[in-house]
């Protein structure tokens, strides 16, 4: 009998990387502090994801387009990323991301892990600095939710095999629609309501929770 095929989709910030983005790009406008406050507070459910990300994104006015390469520099993808998704690829599953961050800082990095699909928003971008808005429609709660379904549509993945794998508060509603939903090193609001809760930062650790070895 052939394996099950999963798809598994998986927060970006703090969940395939150890890094927050958009406080990284808001240390070098001079304002992480002010930025890491408004992630906690949207992270812990305080307040809503599109205007906390609003009102980040707007403190990064001016910052020129070479702050990407910067940042791009000094993301450390989280461990056993690499083993889980090629394993995942081994026995015919679909891996995918969906961030409340940018693709000017995702696309790269989706394509050297191999993922399969990725989804995030863009910044706005006039002669060569950043607008401090975000360009197109923001990626929310429901559009994380949308994407599993979309993308586990598209390959005829049932429900029951989608796993969600999130931090945060913006990752919810997500979780709720997958089959499993996995806590990673997550918020308290978070370790509630998921299926398991992962305390080590390894993400390897999903495979046996499958069926799955490399």
């Amino acid at each position: 009998m052939p394996d099950p095929r999963f798809l598994v989709v998986l927060d970006v910030d703090s969940t395939l990387i150890e890094n927050e983005v958009i406080e990284m790009l808001g240390n070098l406008a001079g304002r992480h502090a002010e930025v890491a406050a408004i992630t906690e507070r949207a992270m812990s459910g305080e307040i809503d994801f599109a205007e906390s990300l609003r009102e980040r994104v707007a403190t990064l006015a001016g910052l020129p387009v070479s702050c990407f390469d910067e940042v791009r520099g000094q993301i450390e993808v989280t461990l056993g990323v690499p083993e889980m998704i090629a394993t995942l690829h081994k026995h015919g599953s679909v891996v995918g991301v969906v961030s409340g961050g940018f693709h000017e800082i995702l696309d790269p990095l989706a394509e050297s892990l191999g993922l399969d699909y990725w989804r995030a928003n863009r910044l706005g971008v006039a002669d060569g600095h950043l607008t401090g808005t975000v360009s197109g429609p923001i990626i929310d709660p429901q559009s994380k939710a949308d994407a599993l379904l979309e993308w586990a549509g598209a390959h005829g993945i049932p429900a029951a095999h989608t796993v969600a794998v999130g931090d945060g508060a913006n990752d919810l509603r997500m979780m709720e629609v997958a089959g499993l939903s996995v806590a990673f090193d997550a918020r308290p609001v978070v370790r509630a309501q998921a299926d398991l809760v992962m305390n080590r930062r390894d993400l390897s650790q999903l495979l046996p929770l499958l069926g799955l070895r490399g």
